[in-house]
């Protein structure tokens, strides 16, 4: 969600470096109105295109988009399909979507879901989180990362972060991403776990650090007295 301790922190290290930040969450989760869907990662990246074109329209120029965890995903689906991004930041996020299900749905859920049509999701007290479908469950199964990110132009700079003990999504992920991004920088923070319990800072150093080499490395520079999501930056929900 918006108000993820990572991104929380994230945000408040770009405002105080002078760069305004949008935090917001994908409809049907957090804040936002609309209906969860489990999946439906291309859903978000078009949520994500209906906030870029929001602070365009409004004379904000948007040079950057971060995500973390399913937000990861979505701002490279973005890039790929978009690409009208300068820089695209990626923390966490899943390069195998065909990888991590039974965590979530159990592993026994290929078998429930063909017999059901969908799976209810419980927490530990086995009070319903949400309901998996069939369908959203083959939407993630059929989004097809490898492609979409060999499609993010060279001109984009894309910078992946992940924790070598991420306990969500392997850190072997990370360096998928990093084979088949054309102009892509990987940083991996040792001993970080999904959400950076204890290395927010380093996550927010590495972000400030990639943000203004790609300012140097642009000619369309920056302007500062411009109060945009800067990134001119959006930073995305996970999920």
């Amino acid at each position: 969600m918006k108000d993820d301790g990572t991104l929380v922190s994230l945000a408040s290290s770009l405002s105080s470096e002078g760069i305004s930040a949008f935090r917001f969450d994908f409809s049907g989760n957090g804040e936002s109105e609309g209906q969860f869907l489990y999946g439906n990662y291309w859903k978000d990246a078009e949520d994500l295109r209906v906030v870029v074109l929001y602070f365009r329209g409004k004379g904000h120029k948007v040079n950057t988009i971060i995500g973390h965890s399913k937000g990861g995903n979505a701002v490279l689906l973005y890039a790929s399909k978009y690409q009208d991004i300068s820089t695209a930041i990626n923390i966490s996020g899943r390069f195998a979507l065909d990888r991590g299900i039974d965590g979530r749905l159990g592993k026994d859920f290929k078998h429930r879901i063909n017999q059901y049509g969908f799976i209810y999701v419980k927490d530990k007290s086995g009070n319903v989180l949400y309901r998996v479908t069939k369908e959203s469950l083959m939407d993630r199964l059929l989004t097809d990362t490898k492609s979409a990110v060999l499609s993010i132009p060279k001109s984009c700079r894309v910078l992946t972060i992940h924790g070598s003990r991420d306990e969500i999504v392997p850190v072997t992920d990370a360096f998928e991403f990093d084979k088949f991004i054309a102009n892509h920088q990987l940083h991996v923070i040792d001993e970080a776990d999904h959400n950076y319990t204890r290395h927010q800072n380093e996550v927010a150093y590495a972000v400030l650090k990639f943000i203004k080499a790609s300012w140097e490395a642009s000619t369309d520079k920056i302007d500062h007295s411009v109060p945009c999501p800067t990134r001119g930056n959006l930073v995305s929900s996970k999920l």
